[in-house]
């Protein structure tokens, strides 16, 4: 039986720290990169980056609220 986390609301996410899964979301969205579940547990490129194979479903729900809350293409190049 799958188990899906479904997440409506940031009351929900439980690690909004810098690097988690929400934020590494939302950091994604916000330079316009894939949506590619990962995070740091030890802050955002210190330390071992976890990717969605080692991820809960908990951490990929996460991620994929902060990506589809961020604010897409928010990053100007220009």
């Amino acid at each position: 039986m799958k188990v899906q986390v479904d997440i409506t609301s940031i009351e929900q996410v439980k690690n909004t720290e810098h690097g988690g899964p929400f934020d590494r979301g939302g950091a994604d969205a916000w330079y316009s990169r894939p949506m590619i579940p990962h995070w740091y547990p030890n802050g955002t490129y210190t330390g071992k980056r976890v990717d969605s194979s080692e991820m809960s479903k908990q951490e990929i729900a996460e991620y994929t609220y902060g990506y589809m809350t961020g604010e897409f293409g928010g990053k100007s190049w220009d």
